[in-house]
């Protein structure tokens, strides 16, 4: 008898074994840069960790466990260098840290740390201008024959009388002025976003060699994992998009020789004709037509607006070339915090991470979004101090602005939200462990959904090998009800209260749910 029992009891385990390793939940997996996750940090208000009221580098180093909770594979900082402007985006010295950030070696020390942690880090490369507080500059505006003077765009007074006042207002600047004076002389400068920027000469093959440098020395004796190139469009000018193409190409060349797996994402801030040829020099793009798709889409309540978006941006660029990454991104640093655009509704926020990371693409995150943090214009209130804990325990919190829209009273701190089932962090972790973990929604092909739907509703299939799974998402406040897909019975997640009943999909107001096949 008791044999037997012995028996019964040790067959009963193995069932258990059994089930449990049938129902074995997947794999996180990291896709980078394919189609891995991207967490873009302004260093200035992430985290202090001096008290000097400014975020630096050890600040980062100290909360990479937040990195790695999230589920991000990468970091993008906005600029390192030294520079006299809050934003970094005028460059006086391309071989250093910016003082308030730290130094040179608190930056490895991160940049070993990140990569213990298998998290890549990526830098914003500001080639297209310095600031004009620049040695270069400082010597190129003393005379005409400097041996400086090529490294900028300079032309006479006389010759430039047409152009002074001719610049229209683009999608990456409001500056109307692009011709601007130094104050002495017949001469002028060129500077496409301001006279602080002065736009470097590439027509010139030192400055392109010193540019090669520059990248050389952060990739082979900094150990960075790739940049992030700033306004890669005004390289040359905009009559000249051939000679724009041709240099990213050389500089994908020359960055390839010092390291093969070199990562660079550009930012071409235009439309996807514009965009697409820049993919031979430059694999991964952001997307900007997704992002105001995302938003247009809730605005208008139609949800396969921007399905059929992605879909034309993807099958556009597969037109130029097999071999890009297509940069996605909700928000940035230079665009109204996600919730801000949507209304300061929780529901499509959550709506709009779970539509981001459903979508083909290689997703960007803007440090905060993961708290529904909130920020319009000027851009120094899209880029306030990160709110770690209550006020009066942030010890990390940043203090170099006054923030008035990331504020305590309007936005939950990071600790009280990881307590909360609900929050913006925990619905985000749940997201992106769900799109890390299922290989279709990461690197699966777009197909689009053929059948009649509500128009606030967005359908599509993500297919990759052995999985395919079907992803429909409500964008509106209305509740729908569509027909099950024959071959999709296995629900592996379900958001807003959507359900699968019998043969029909329950798709409550902003809520979405994918199946399996």
């Amino acid at each position: 008898m008791k044999i037997k029992s012995l028996q019964f009891i040790l067959l009963i385990l193995t069932f258990a074994v059994i089930s449990c390793s049938g129902s074995k939940e997947k794999k996180v997996e990291n896709h980078w840069p394919q189609a891995g996750i991207t967490y873009e940090i302004f260093i200035q208000s992430f985290y202090d960790s001096n008290g000097d009221g400014i975020g630096d580098i050890n600040g980062v180093k100290k909360k990479l466990d937040h990195v790695k909770e999230l589920g991000a594979n990468a970091i993008w900082f906005m600029p390192i260098m030294p520079s006299p402007s809050y934003h970094k985006y005028d460059v006086t010295d391309y071989k250093n840290i910016h003082p308030d950030y730290g130094t040179m070696e608190e930056f490895k020390s991160f940049l070993e740390e990140a990569h213990k942690n298998d998290i890549k880090v990526v830098i914003d490369m500001i080639i297209n201008h310095t600031s004009n507080k620049h040695p270069w500059f400082l010597e190129s505006q003393k005379s005409r024959d400097n041996p400086f003077r090529d490294y900028y765009v300079w032309a006479q007074k006389d010759t430039i009388a047409d152009y002074l006042d001719k610049k229209t207002i683009t999608l990456d600047s409001d500056n109307i002025r692009q011709w601007h004076d130094p104050g002495f002389g017949e001469d002028y400068y060129y500077g496409f976003f301001y006279g602080g920027m002065p736009d470097l000469n590439f027509d010139n093959p030192k400055v392109r060699e010193e540019i090669y440098e520059i990248g050389r020395f952060w990739l082979e004796e900094v150990g960075v994992d790739g940049f992030r190139l700033d306004a890669a469009k005004h390289i040359f000018p905009d009559d000249r998009p051939l000679d724009n193409h041709a240099f990213w190409k050389e500089f994908r060349d020359k960055m390839i020789a010092i390291k093969p797996d070199i990562y660079l994402v550009g930012e071409v801030y235009d439309k996807k004709e514009i965009v697409a040829p820049y993919l031979p020099g430059l694999p991964a793009l952001f997307n900007f037509d997704f992002h105001y798709t995302l938003i247009e889409s809730f605005k208008k309540e139609d949800g396969m607006l921007l399905a059929n978006k992605q879909k034309e941006v993807l099958d556009f660029y597969l037109g130029i070339t097999k071999d890009f990454i297509d940069a996605t991104f909700s928000s940035n640093h230079d665009q109204p915090r996600l919730l801000n655009s949507l209304d300061e509704n929780p529901k499509k926020q959550k709506q709009a991470i779970n539509i981001l990371m459903t979508m083909p693409g290689a997703p960007y995150l803007y440090y905060g979004e993961e708290i529904g943090m909130l920020g319009k214009k000027p851009d120094e209130h899209i880029r306030e101090p990160f709110l770690w804990d209550m006020k009066a325990n942030d010890k990390g919190r940043a203090t170099w602005i006054e923030p008035i829209y990331s504020i305590d009273e309007m936005v939950t701190p990071l600790a009280i939200q990881k307590s909360m089932s609900t929050s913006y962090f925990n619905h985000y972790k749940e997201i992106i462990k769900l799109r890390n973990s299922n290989r279709a929604l990461a690197l699966g092909r777009l197909e689009l959904y053929e059948g009649e739907l509500p128009k606030p509703l967005m359908a599509f299939f993500r297919i990759h090998d052995d999985q395919e799974v079907f992803v429909i998402h409500n964008l509106g406040e209305s509740q729908f009800s569509v027909d099950v897909p024959e071959e999709f019975q296995t629900e592996i997640y379900s958001f807003g209260e959507a359900k699968k009943d019998g043969d029909k999909l329950i798709l409550p107001g902003f809520s979405s749910i994918i199946l399996e096949m």
